[in-house]
Order: C-alpha cells, then sequence, then structure tokens
C-alpha cells in the first residue's frame, strides 16, 4: 500500500510553522530555554507544532478537566493551559522537581500557574487517587512508554463520554514497525494493539511529530 504522506523535509517544516499559529512568547521562552538548560534532555519535550495542536483540541473539546501525564518543563502544560477557560483545572503529573521548576515559572510568567496543580509523586499513584467517575475532558500522555498501558486503564474509567486522550510518541521514531523491536518501542506497539483493540476508544494515529494518537471515549 503507497503512502500518501508528504515526506517533511526541513523547509517542509519550515513551512508548517510558519502556516500554524505562532509560539506565544511565554512558549518560546519555554521552548529556548529548555534546549539551553537541558540540551541533551531536549528531545522529551514536544514538538513546536504539537503545542497549537493541543491547544486547538482544548479549545474544540471545551476542556476544563484536563489531565497531563509528564510535563517535563511545562511546554505542553502552557500550551493547554493557555487554551482552557480561567476556572479550568489542569492537573500536571511528573517525578522531578527539578525539570518541572521551569515550568512553574514560565506558568506563573503566562498567568495561569492558578488553573495547574502540579502533583510531584509517579502518575500511577495521582491518577489512582482521583475520582472514579467519569469527570476529565481531556489527557495529554506523554510519559515513560512502559507505563502507558496501566496510565490508559487508569484513565479511561474517568474520562467523560466524548472526552479525548492524546498519547505522544506512538511511532517511536519509526521503530514501532519493527517486529523485532524491543525497549521503548516495544512498549508502544503493545500499547498501539491495547488501544486497537479497546471496545471503550475510538482511536486515530496521526502520522504528526512522532506520532500522536488521538481517542474518544464512546
Amino acid at each position: 500500500m503507497e503512502s500518501k504522506s508528504t515526506p517533511i523535509t526541513p523547509e517542509m517544516y519550515e513551512y508548517v510553522l510558519a502556516h500554524n499559529p505562532p509560539l506565544n512568547a511565554a512558549q518560546r521562552d519555554i521552548v529556548e530555554l529548555t534546549h539551553q538548560q537541558f540540551p541533551e534532555a531536549a528531545g522529551m519535550q514536544s514538538a513546536e507544532e504539537q503545542g497549537p495542536l493541543l491547544a486547538f483540541l482544548v479549545r474544540l473539546t471545551g476542556a476544563r478537566h484536563v489531565v497531563e501525564v509528564g510535563t517535563f518543563t511545562g511546554f505542553s502544560t502552557l500550551s493547554m493551559a493557555q487554551a482552557m477557560p480561567a476556572d479550568g483545572t489542569l492537573i500536571a503529573c511528573d517525578v522531578s522537581e527539578e525539570w518541572t521548576a521551569y515550568g512553574r515559572e514560565s506558568w506563573a510568567k503566562a498567568g495561569v500557574a492558578d488553573r495547574i496543580d502540579l502533583r510531584i509523586a509517579p502518575a500511577l499513584e495521582t491518577l489512582r487517587a482521583m475520582p472514579d467517575e467519569p469527570h476529565i475532558d481531556l489527557v495529554y500522555l506523554d510519559a515513560d512508554k512502559g507505563g502507558y498501558i496501566a496510565y490508559w486503564e487508569e484513565l479511561v474509567p474517568r474520562l467523560r463520554p466524548g472526552g479525548l486522550i492524546v498519547a505522544d510518541n506512538v511511532l517511536y521514531h519509526g521503530e514501532v514497525a519493527d517486529p523485532a523491536a524491543t525497549g521503548n518501542a516495544l512498549a508502544i506497539r503493545a500499547f498501539n494493539d491495547h488501544v486497537l483493540a479497546d471496545p471503550r476508544m475510538e482511536a486515530v494515529i496521526l502520522t504528526v511529530a512522532d506520532g500522536v494518537t488521538l481517542a474518544r471515549k464512546r
């Protein structure tokens, strides 16, 4: 089967960014600061085009209760919080005080810190402490790949009907297509199969950045 996807050359990528909503000053600052402070880990930051995409999805769904699993330095958190209503709440799950300290500063400068509830703990503990009933509007899942299925199983019952889970890195640098995949790529292969087989959700994989799954609760 022939792919109709357009190859993303550096020139094409620049074109896409130029025709997407531009990053605002706060978003740009945290992107640049992350690359300066954590050059070896900066690849964990969501791609630049994912900030406007996440904001778009928050507005599209009218999300007021958002959960993020994996915050890093807070670029994606900031992008979603800025798109939420002033009385919305975003629960951000991470285990690093060091990385998220940069996020805290960024959120405060942008005036959205009051919308963000950062919880430093293993994400499964945070998720299991949440109310059991469906109440979450939107989830952004971008954390340790081996934990994706466990996070999914905690999140789906707490997602309202019509709610959305956005999962990042579902193509894992193209390695998921390899039947001999190991490590994180193997974990993502298992996750993708798990999502496909889940009758509670309907999902599509988009070839955005490193692959993004959009999954809607039936």
